[in-house]
């Protein structure tokens, strides 16, 4: 009987019933069950036997399908086979690094000079974007592949100081990631203005985890160019690194972040402004250089903080870093110390002539600076203020960090010893860097002790350390060697032995 028409199966088998409806249901209750397990077991036996020859046949394995959070998947079948990754764990090289150039037509023949310097064609990858073609020239082989940046025109863009060229620049980190370049880990910004030291890149780059989200760079030496616009902003003449995963993060809504924000004024505004908007916080190395500055180098590349020299940028804007040459000339002189120990330079070191009572700063690679008297390290480690700010009406309070007057005496003036040539024993390893005094008049100076003005020349040596940057960040130390040659000194420059201070007597 149907349990439809018996709502309650109670009802079905009353109590009170003889014996032989007691009897018939009993019987029936039983043939069920027997039946139902009879059923059941043949299914099992039938499936144990179709899996026994099923198993006699090679696996058809099916990886899963990844399907990111918002996409629907689609596949029926395994996805194709695609080319194999590159290994992650291997050290990151230039051959990592694509470059990403910002350029204009019209300064072209003047700037490209400065990518020639440190560019190496047969070791880096990167584009110069340009915002229409120029003339090719005998030596295009010497600079990256140029292309003109895509039409910007469909966006907004009403600062009224800037130029709308900053549209198009804020996207070349996304137009080179679209040229589908293999095996890149990193994408690095810069202007036609700016010189890079490839290797100290390398260096830097390598500490971090291309596979993850990475926004690396520098901000401003003017305090006033960070407040107007952020301390938390790579500024891009100076350059700035994009990981890989984080480019492709970028390209995906740049166009879109880029309409949002047609007041700001220049293209690394516009970046830091979609990098908010992804959530990725600038992590600052201090080897990144935009220098907002005016006037000489010296004080500052003098007294580079302890940190990989990664680049220089406004070469227009600043006098040529070696005196009595051009600003082309003056950067190929640094192929000497880059070629031998790229890794120590501009690094600082400070030591005594007790004997004499001088103070003797070294930037390796660059210059020899002879005080009068003994000064503190914390006081040589303060940039000197041989330059100017940005903004011309502000004082020496509007840089981002601290200065020193070049001499608060006039016997404290420097004695300044320039890098004349460079060279390595084979035998020994060892580097010499020979320094020759900058003939500048030094005023008259009363007091009495030996006057560094007989010093012409200075020799520096040093043993180049692979895994100076490996380690935790120290400045070497420098000895002064005790000579009998007239008019020269000699210096030995390394690794801080041990208990070796650089401490006041």
């Amino acid at each position: 009987m149907a349990m439809k028409d018996n709502p309650k199966v109670e009802d079905n088998f009353p109590w009170d019933q003889s014996l032989r409806n007691h009897f018939t249901v009993s019987w029936t209750f039983p043939k069920f069950v027997l039946s139902s397990l009879l059923l059941i077991s043949i299914l099992c036996i039938s499936y144990t036997v179709s899996f026994s020859n099923a198993s006699r046949k090679e696996p058809n394995i099916v990886e899963p399908v990844r399907v990111n959070a918002g996409e629907k998947s689609t596949a029926t079948a395994p996805p194709p086979v695609s080319a194999p990754e590159t290994n992650s764990s291997q050290k990151t090289t230039l051959r990592h690094i694509v470059f990403g150039i910002a350029a204009s037509a019209r300064l072209w023949d003047q700037r490209k000079n400065y990518i020639k310097l440190w560019w190496k064609p047969q070791q880096m990858r990167g584009v110069v974007w340009l915002d229409r073609g120029v003339k090719n020239g005998t030596d295009d082989h010497l600079f990256p592949p140029r292309r003109v940046s895509g039409d910007t025109s469909k966006f907004k863009y009403n600062n009224p100081k800037g130029h709308r060229s900053a549209i198009r620049i804020s996207r070349i980190v996304s137009e080179t990631l679209r040229l589908g370049m293999e095996d890149v880990r990193w994408f690095v910004m810069g202007d036609d203005d700016t010189f890079f030291v490839p290797d100290n890149l390398v260096r830097v780059l390598s500490k971090y985890d291309h596979n993850q989200f990475y926004y690396i760079g520098s901000s401003s030496e003017s305090h006033l160019q960070n407040i107007n616009f952020s301390y938390g902003m790579a500024y891009g003449g100076g350059g700035f690194a994009i990981s890989y995963p984080l480019a492709k993060a970028l390209a995906k809504m740049q166009d879109r972040c880029i309409q949002k924000y047609p007041g700001l004024y220049g293209s690394d505004d516009r970046i830091h402004a979609c990098m908010a908007e992804l959530g990725v916080p600038l992590t600052k190395e201090h080897g990144f250089h935009q220098y907002d500055v005016f006037g000489n180098l010296l004080g500052l590349l003098s007294a580079h903080p302890v940190a990989p020299l990664v680049s220089i940028h406004h070469l227009d804007k600043v006098e040529p870093i070696f005196p009595n040459v051009n600003r082309v000339q003056a950067l190929k002189r640094l192929d000497l110390p880059i070629d031998l120990d790229s890794a120590a330079l501009m690094q600082q070191s400070v030591c005594y002539d007790k004997t004499r009572s001088w103070t003797v700063s070294v930037s390796w690679g660059y210059t020899v600076q002879i005080y009068r008297g003994i000064f503190s390290v914390r006081e040589m480690e303060m940039p000197a203020r041989t330059f100017l700010n940005w903004y011309k009406r502000a004082d020496y309070t509007g840089f981002s960090f601290n200065t020193r007057p070049v001499t608060r005496h006039v016997c404290q003036k420097p004695f300044v010893y320039y890098l004349s040539k460079a060279s390595r024993s084979k035998n020994t390893n060892q580097t010499t860097c020979e320094h020759v005094r900058h003939p500048v008049p030094n005023p008259n100076c009363m007091w009495k002790m030996p006057d560094p003005s007989r010093i012409d020349r200075v020799e520096v040596y040093r043993k180049p350390d692979p895994n100076l940057w490996d380690k935790s960040p120290r400045r070497n130390c420098c000895r002064v060697l005790p000579n009998k040659k007239k008019g020269t000194m000699f210096i030995d420059v390394g690794e801080c032995g041990d208990d070796e201070v650089i401490e006041l007597r």
